[in-house]
């Protein structure tokens, strides 16, 4: 049984995460508005969220590799 785990571990960050959610949907040119997105492909959602990680994956590297 697979439970959904779509909470923040960093409360915080969650608007910062939001905004960054926006951002990228705005750069890979997916309409994704406030609320409901049901009407996006899964395709579409998972480009978000991969190109997401991505993003903060480089961030760490850049800010971890003159340590």
């Amino acid at each position: 049984m697979s439970t959904k785990n779509n909470r923040v571990n960093v409360p915080e960050a969650k608007n910062a995460l939001n905004s960054m959610k926006y951002e990228v949907a705005r750069e890979l040119g997916i309409n994704l508005k406030e609320g409901y997105n049901g009407d996006l492909s899964a395709r579409e959602n998972g480009y978000v969220g991969g190109y997401m990680v991505k993003k903060m994956i480089e961030d760490y590297e850049r800010a971890n590799s003159n340590k």
